[in-house]
């Protein structure tokens, strides 16, 4: 009889393997830019979110669609002169680049998000790693399946 066997390599190659190697690139929204500017670029993008860099690069957190809606027009601040620095949250996850993607996925799953962030060690955005980029990489190395005759 033939029992198979999920090829070793390839597993312990989705253990080793880093969420640099399956990052999506990423939009982002200036932190000096008005509420209105970013709330037509994520319109233009259909997002309902945005990773914030600053002038530098560095992540400073994630800009909700909601968020702003209800912030600048439930206090009736001008859109177009607010700036989004006062409304991104900062303390959002995020992984390294350099984290293997097992890593990425137990810590997204453990928060219960669909996407996160990436970034190098200084916090420069590298681009974002989705739960569905993880689940197609591990299907793609788990279809790398071997038969091997196993005597009963």
């Amino acid at each position: 009889m033939e029992q198979i066997n999920p090829n070793d390599l390839g597993h312990a190659n989705f253990e080793a393997r880093t969420v640099k190697d399956i990052t999506e690139s990423a939009e982002s929204i200036f932190n000096k830019a008005s509420v209105k500017a970013a709330l037509d670029e994520m319109q233009a993008r259909a997002v309902n979110s945005s990773p914030v860099i600053d002038q530098r690069g560095e992540l400073l957190g994630i800009l909700s669609k909601n968020k702003m809606n209800r912030n600048v027009g439930g206090f009736g601040h001008d859109p177009k002169t607010e700036p989004v620095e006062a409304h991104i949250e900062k303390n959002n996850a995020y992984c390294f680049e350099d984290q293997t993607i097992a890593e990425a996925e137990q810590m997204m799953l453990h928060a219960k998000i669909g996407e996160v962030p990436v970034v190098t060690r200084e916090k420069l955005l590298v681009g974002t790693i989705s739960i569905e980029a993880i689940a197609q990489e591990g299907k793609k190395l788990g279809s790398r399946l071997h038969l091997t005759s196993s005597p009963i």
